[in-house]
């Protein structure tokens, strides 16, 4: 089981380096958006282990890939989405879709309804667990810097000075 869990974990490494090639990832940032991935398939895993279900799976570890996406974005200064797209891609559910439409053109309605619904319930978990850690960052964010395209940089105060 160990050799399973490793082999999964370092296939969504590879999986995520090579998706962040193959977007246009800059060089010295594909090892990390690698990194982000490989934990976010480490994380689904785990919570797969301990039984959470699709949806609570993908949701745990859409926050955890979201988390370590933007705190990569600060150290190394660079946008959040180099990170964070390749980062929840192993939660993304394509094969979902994929069983959607395969029971819909078999006309299998009640499978086919069933994997829409939990397609759909994965999907929202993944915006949701995006959007409470972009919210928490943005709570936290201390300064007025502020993040353009490439870099952060010094934004101008919104307080006249005296």
């Amino acid at each position: 089981m160990i050799i399973k869990f490793i082999a999964g974990v370092i296939g969504a490494f590879i999986a995520i380096y090579s998706f962040a090639v193959y977007i246009e990832v800059p060089k010295n940032y594909l090892l990390r958006a690698g990194l982000v991935g490989g934990i976010g398939g480490f994380t689904y895993l785990l919570s797969m282990e301990f039984q959470l279900g699709d949806v609570g799976a993908s949701f745990l570890s859409a926050l955890v890939a979201a988390i370590v996406a933007h705190i990569f974005a600060r150290l190394f200064k660079a946008p959040v989405t180099l990170f964070l797209i390749p980062g929840i891609l192993p939660t993304v559910p394509g094969a979902g879709m994929y069983r959607t439409v395969y029971y819909v053109i078999t006309g299998n309605e009640t499978l086919a309804g069933y994997y829409l619904i939990q397609t759909l319930e994965i999907a929202g978990g993944i915006a949701l667990a995006i959007f409470v850690v972009d919210s928490l960052f943005r709570a936290l964010q201390k300064g007025d810097w502020k993040q353009n395209s490439l870099t952060y940089i010094k934004g101008k105060s919104d307080t006249p000075k005296q």
